[in-house]
């Protein structure tokens, strides 16, 4: 996934509100930036980080400005979650995931299960239809380990349960974990955060779910996948 114009360095001030993040330009001008991250951004949001943001000409935003990553010192990190659909769709498109390989159409956000959108459906006539959940992965509290999640999701334990009722219709259901990182080359999951969402996991692996994991090459530029990680296995 390229970024269409050039992206601004500042240096965060804050984030604050969930949604909202203070930075100071190289000019001197501070500006108040959209964070699209839930989050908690545990291990992004110190003070003085260096950050990349992308500006809008859409007259009808209010904020112009969205944070696309911070420098953490070990590493670049993608924290608009906004971006991993496209990055996963488009590495599945230019046949970089050999996991999910052989389908003829692939579709965003397709109505599903209970009220729910998956991420991306794969098809191919004459296969079983493929379900793709993509996690966009950004904690690591240990060095080269990434983490998931970084709080508590409710949203992310009824995603496991929707794919693992598909995985039981006869279809074939993946959750792809995206880490938007330079530094990791491991990952698991962060039962210590949500309990409920690691005894989710195990069930939906159990039911059949498939697990995939890869990390990002990032640049001001580009963000892309990279290679595949390791699953490390909770005691």
């Amino acid at each position: 996934m390229d970024f269409p114009t050039p992206l601004i360095s500042g240096t965060l001030i804050k984030r604050y509100k969930r949604f909202l993040s203070d930075i100071t330009l190289e000019n001197g001008e501070v500006v108040t930036a959209h964070c699209a991250n839930s989050g908690s951004m545990m291990g992004l949001k110190e003070p003085g980080y260096k950050v990349w943001l992308s500006k809008s000409d859409n007259p009808k935003r209010k904020l112009k400005f969205s944070w696309e990553l911070v420098d953490t010192g070990p590493a670049l990190v993608g924290v608009n979650t906004s971006h991993p659909n496209k990055i996963v769709s488009e590495a599945i498109s230019n046949r970089e995931v050999p996991e999910l390989a052989g389908y003829d159409t692939l579709r965003n956000e397709v109505k599903y299960g209970e009220n729910s959108r998956i991420d991306i459906l794969l098809q191919s006539e004459g296969k079983a239809d493929c379900y793709v959940e993509v996690k966009n992965v950004t904690l690591s509290r240990e060095d080269g380990l990434a983490e998931f999640p970084d709080a508590v999701t409710a949203r992310g334990t009824k995603h496991l349960k929707e794919l693992a009722n598909m995985v039981e219709q006869g279809h074939r259901a993946t959750m792809f974990y995206l880490v938007q990182r330079t530094d990791c080359d491991r990952f698991r999951l962060a039962s210590d955060i949500d309990p409920a969402y690691s005894e989710a996991f195990k069930e939906a692996v159990a039911a059949g779910v498939e697990i995939i994991c890869y990390d990002c090459h990032i640049t001001p530029e580009r963000i892309g996948i990279n290679h595949t990680i390791s699953l490390i296995e909770n005691d």
